[in-house]
């Protein structure tokens, strides 16, 4: 264009030529000229602005000064309306904050409820009782156990004396040897040596396979003095040729879940019950939830289930001693105790313990109303257990387990955790997506110039939908290991003995109470510490009063604290050094930068699947 100034100007000077052949001439030269020396092509006209435009256009520099004029004239919150006026009118693009754009977290309205609580040990010890020597020996030194706990100290005595039993206690309070030991005795006494093709004397229904595995177990130790006595398992997940060559060959002692028990009844010749004196419930409630869901499947009714396992008892023998256990009284129990129990004797610890505090009044009036107040169940809850609810947004709540699972197991140390999750889904989206961020295997350079290595932190999964091998392999490993963090659904929740547990993290809330009472009862068992923390968006706030109703106390823990952690890993961090201190003491935009940070660590491997 700097060429084109002049050449209009020539243009304008040269006189002028009439005719077709002048018009011709004016043209070609104009092109010549308009033409780079290089033979590019011509460049474009542009009209000339007129004066009256630069009139009336004001300039930039103008404009900004007057902008500034009438800014420093303006008082500050009218500065700041107008600004925001005008970034709200600018079109912007949508990002997403993690920080802002939050809803309110609600106050947590807790009522000071009294918990329910059990005295787990006694004085006594198994001299006391009329069992046989080997088998208080084996209790003693293979056990390692030396007096007994409330449960057994009511419970065997009664089963001792052939009575059916309902048993009602705290989790980790020693249920299973409470009708392991008597049953163990029982059957060592009798008249006519057992053998091993007899058949089963005994069958315990669980509702896991780990729990089937680990009652097997005891049993085999309760059972090293009388080898002659065989115990046995069936669960799913097992090749079925091998169930029934052990079947054939003989189980005393038989301990199955309840669908593959109905499944091997159904198509299995050599099973029979023809000599079973005993049938034990255990986790009763959680059969009756898993003896429902097998109906549905098979599309028959809760009780035409029961009763094929019933009735393959019934058929051989008409009597026998009948024992349901349980942590929580569920409708689901006394169905289960309507069904298969003969004039049982309920035994309840914590009843015990509440009725030497209450007058007689009362307790006569609480036994009237027993049957209609069976929703709002009293819950017993360990002594030792210290029990947390954290409220988290729904696109925090990632970032928050990461900070608390660093927080606890890799500065504190020596914690071994469980986190529940509500679907095997869930479970295999955040085992893979922490195992590569927060164990060390993604960011590998940077975590090994870090000052604190997080390449020790394990991480195991559990679900129903694993192999049987793997689920085995993994039970035994976290079993045996001080530390770690087993990613689970509800299958780890029900009666494992899982011993250093100190942290129970419920990342969704259960569906009941009775479920969050079976899920913390995997810490704090048999008089030792332990912690749980449950998860809550805010509009699940009134679970906190659902919890108080059944006389479960929680206590706050707040997020920002959580959150914190992240401070303390060289990866999250970012000095800021013009950032203002927050009321918790360290910069606001530092924090928020290491949450984000955080999350973008932990976001790319999320992909669009979201469970939050």
């Amino acid at each position: 264009m700097a060429a084109a100034g002049p050449l209009l100007l020539n243009l304008r000077s040269a006189p002028r030529e009439r005719g077709p052949a002048a018009a011709s001439r004016q043209s070609t030269t104009l092109k010549r000229k308009l033409q780079s020396p290089h033979g590019n092509p011509p460049l474009k006209r542009k009209c000339k602005p007129s004066v009256s435009a630069f009139q009336k256009c004001p300039v930039e520099a103008d404009i900004r000064e007057k902008e500034s004029s009438s800014q420093k004239s303006l008082p500050k919150k009218q500065l700041t309306d107008k600004r925001n006026k005008s970034q709200k009118s600018k079109p912007s693009i949508k990002t997403s904050s993690l920080f802002k754009n939050n809803p309110e977290i609600p106050e947590v309205h807790r009522k000071a409820v009294r918990q329910v609580q059990e005295n787990v040990f006694t004085k006594d010890s198994f001299s006391q009782l009329d069992l046989h020597p080997h088998l208080i020996s084996t209790i003693n030194t293979v056990l390692k156990i030396s007096s007994m706990t409330s449960v057994q100290k009511q419970t065997i005595p009664v089963l001792l004396q052939g009575k059916d039993a309902l048993v009602r206690s705290q989790t980790g309070s020693g249920k299973t040897l409470a009708y392991g030991i008597p049953l163990v005795q029982s059957l060592q006494g009798m008249e006519s040596k057992i053998k091993r093709s007899d058949g089963p004397y005994a069958l315990i229904l669980v509702p896991t396979r780990e729990l089937a595995l680990q009652s097997f177990d005891i049993m085999q130790k309760l059972l090293k003095p009388f080898a002659w006595i065989v115990p046995g398992v069936l669960m799913g997940g097992e090749k079925r040729k091998s169930e029934k060559a052990r079947l054939r060959k003989g189980i005393n002692i038989l301990i199955s879940t309840p669908g593959r028990l109905v499944d091997h009844i159904k198509s299995t010749e050599c099973i029979h019950f023809r000599r079973t004196q005993w049938l034990i419930i255990d986790e009763a409630d959680s059969i009756f939830h898993h003896l429902c869901w097998f109906c549905r499947i098979l599309d028959l009714g809760f009780e035409k289930d029961v009763a094929v396992i019933l009735n393959a008892l019934n058929a051989g023998r008409d009597t026998r001693q009948n024992v349901l256990l349980s942590a929580t009284l569920t409708e689901g129990v006394t169905r289960l105790a309507d069904i298969s129990l003969n004039d049982p004797i309920s035994i309840s610890i914590a009843d015990e313990i509440q009725k030497a505090f209450q007058p007689a009044s009362q307790i006569e009036r609480q036994a009237s109303s027993s049957s209609n107040c069976m929703e709002q169940e009293n819950f017993a809850v360990p002594e030792k257990l210290k029990q947390y609810v954290m409220m988290v947004p729904s696109k925090l709540r990632l970032v928050t387990l990461a900070a608390f699972i660093l927080e606890k197991c890799k500065f504190e140390k020596h914690h071994k955790m469980i986190i529940f999750f509500s679907s095997c889904e869930q479970v295999e989206f955040y085992h893979e997506l922490l195992l590569k961020v927060l164990s060390g295997g993604l960011k590998l350079e940077q975590s090994e110039r870090s000052s604190v290595s997080s390449a020790h932190l394990q991480f195991l999964r559990l679900h129903g939908n694993m192999e049987q091998e793997e689920r085995t392999e993994v039970f035994q490993e976290f079993l045996k290991s001080k530390t770690g963090i087993l990613l689970c659904t509800d299958v780890a929740a029900r009666g494992l003995d899982l011993p250093q547990v100190t942290w129970i993290v419920q990342y969704n809330a259960p569906a009941s109470p009775a479920e969050y009472i079976h899920r913390i009862g995997r810490t704090a068992r048999i008089g030792c510490h332990g912690n749980s923390l449950l998860v809550l968006a805010p509009s699940e706030a009134e679970y906190v009063s659902l919890l108080a109703s059944h006389k479960i106390n929680v206590s706050e823990m707040k997020m920002e604290k959580v959150l914190l952690s992240l401070m303390k890993d060289d990866r999250f961090k970012l000095h800021r050094p013009r950032s203002k201190p927050c009321c918790l003491g360290m910069p606001c935009r530092a924090r928020c930068c290491a949450g984000v940070r955080a999350q973008k660590e932990l976001v790319p491997f999320a992909g669009i699947r979201r469970w939050d």
